[in-house]
């Protein structure tokens, strides 16, 4: 299997992406339930990447990034975003609609092509969930943030990131007028939601929201 195959690519991104925002390294178990494979499927592609220098692990163990994984993850990381961003910019998608879409299209587009569309939304530098577009040269600007689910009562930032795994939670984000750089107030921390203001207007997000959202520290 050659080492740009659609399927290692998908594998590279789902192992960089579990590391993103935290730091504990993915499991076997956690890359089939991510990937939506049998865990034996799991078992033998790992093998194959290892083999080809683009993870390291032990049997039962976390599966890493070497460097060749790392690089070959942002890039395709790179070409993911991009292509979110030209949707929703260009093409009048909504930001709970671009990742299938670009599931598909991050696997099939140029490298002319890419460039051309990285140009011409101005070379932005993150994604509509805020989530940084890696540069052609495979460098990321550090950004210091933290859940919303883990902050206090008190806690005032400006959203960063927001999860885009669920659709159905952006969908009711932007019904409630937050999306990225909206800046909130954590009025209360409860064990099923936690509750903000914006703009003096009072929200109760349940607890799967807010762990979605990341907001400025």
């Amino acid at each position: 299997m050659p080492a740009t195959s659609p399927a290692i690519e998908d594998y590279l991104k789902t192992v960089y992406a579990h590391t993103e925002w935290q730091p504990d390294p993915i499991t076997p178990k956690v890359l089939a339930d991510r990937l939506g494979v049998a865990p034996s499927s799991v078992t033998e592609m790992v093998k194959k990447m290892a083999a080809a220098g683009l993870v390291s692990h032990v049997p039962y163990g976390a599966v890493r990034l070497t460097d060749a994984g790392l690089a070959r993850a942002l890039a395709v990381v790179r070409r993911h975003r991009l292509i979110e961003t030209w949707l929703v910019q260009e093409m009048g998608y909504g930001w709970d609609e671009v990742h299938d879409e670009a599931e598909i299209l991050e696997h099939a587009i140029s490298d002319r092509l890419l460039e051309a569309i990285d140009a011409r939304l101005g070379r932005p530098g993150r994604d509509p969930h805020g989530d940084a577009i890696p540069s052609a040269a495979g460098t990321l600007e550090p950004r210091n943030a933290v859940l919303l689910a883990d902050t206090e009562r008190g806690h005032e930032g400006a959203v960063v990131r927001i999860s885009d795994r669920d659709p159905a939670v952006l969908r009711a984000l932007d019904d409630a007028g937050i999306g990225l750089d909206t800046v909130l107030t954590v009025t209360d921390a409860a064990a099923a939601s936690v509750s903000v203001t914006v703009a003096d207007r009072a929200h109760t997000l349940p607890r799967g929201a807010a762990q979605a959202i990341w907001v400025t520290a």
